[in-house]
């Protein structure tokens, strides 16, 4: 692994020693995860060393706004959201930039019990849908525009599985790649997986965000510790993880070997990461297309005026270069 990205890193101009590296903050947005595992891995094989660079990661956290600290200067980069995420920068007019989507999906499910009838969004007319205040500034939108639910139906989730585990009647939001572990392992059942990003909702997820600023004083920079975390992912997904899931453990030791084995292979079953326009453009792909398609939806949901600049939320200057599918072709052996 260190080889090939180092070769890369040559190619580029990058590698060696007399090169000093530039040093640089990545907030992400929660504790450290699977979800990460791409950042991680970069930083635990020397890919962003590779590419002169000296990175940080910041876990996320209840009380941490590390959106707040890219507008303040205080991190580098952010792990943004969704393009609501997105959208909001323009629209509270913070110079943000969205340079690479790293989820192609975004990984928010609905939840059901097994045998009660659900299998589609469109059986859930009718049903109690556990949501938090999240949810229902953002997905909610979608759900009660194209399936038409009813707000009457919901009732706030508080992150614990108890109420849904316990009434076989109520839907649960969640991530595909933690709550149905916590179900499984709490409620002794599978639980139905309503997937948000397979019926429609095309947000992209896990953004890569940068000032305009920084784009501007040092676009190298930003291009180098976008290609340097999109090695990463391609290494976390194809390759050993360990590198990774051993810092990821080492920053919060609340996460376990089973639970980072199960958000990844759940990762790789849904193509949260690599999927889409990633498989032939690479990870962190974006299009005019899927951006202007949600923003579209957005203003006709109201949440936006439809004379939002949002074209300047997001630059395609730096994906959609094919970075990594060498790699990746490598690791699978093909």
């Amino acid at each position: 692994m260190r080889i090939c990205v180092a070769v890369l890193a040559v190619g580029l101009g990058l590698a060696g020693p007399a090169f000093a590296l530039d040093r640089v903050t990545f907030g992400t947005n929660w504790k450290a995860q699977a979800e990460h595992g791409g950042y991680y891995q970069a930083l635990a094989t020397g890919i962003y060393e590779e590419f002169g660079l000296d990175v940080v990661i910041r876990q996320g956290g209840p009380q941490i706004n590390h959106g707040q600290l890219l507008a303040a200067g205080r991190v580098d980069f952010n792990m943004g959201g969704s393009k609501f995420t997105s959208f909001n920068y323009v629209y509270n007019r913070i110079p943000a930039v969205t340079v690479a989507a790293i989820f192609q999906k975004e990984p928010q499910v609905l939840l059901a019990h097994p045998g009660v009838g659900i299998e589609s969004f469109e059986d859930l007319h009718g049903r109690t849908l556990l949501l938090g205040a999240g949810g229902r500034a953002t997905f909610w939108l979608w759900l009660e525009s194209v399936f038409g639910l009813d707000e009457a139906q919901i009732q706030p989730y508080t992150f614990n599985p108890a109420p849904f585990i316990a009434d076989p009647n109520k839907v649960q939001q969640g991530f595909v790649t933690s709550e149905p572990f916590a179900i499984q392992r709490e409620g002794g059942f599978e639980p139905v997986v309503l997937m948000m990003a397979d019926a429609g909702y095309d947000t992209y997820s896990t953004t890569i965000d940068v000032m305009q600023a920084t784009i501007d004083r040092d676009p190298d920079l930003v291009q180098r510790f976008v290609d340097a975390s999109i090695l990463g992912w391609v290494s976390y997904l194809y390759g050993d993880p360990t590198p990774a899931n051993e810092l990821i453990k080492a920053d919060n030791p609340d996460m376990t070997d089973e639970q980072l084995a199960f958000s990844r292979a759940k990762m790789l079953e849904y193509g949260i990461v690599d999927s889409g326009d990633a498989l032939e453009l690479g990870i962190g792909a974006m299009t005019d297309e899927r951006w202007e398609s949600f923003f579209q939806q957005a203003v006709e949901w109201g949440v936006y005026p439809a004379d939002l600049d949002f074209r300047s939320a997001y630059t395609l200057d730096f994906v959609n270069r094919g970075v990594g599918l060498d790699l990746k072709a490598e690791l699978l052996g093909q």
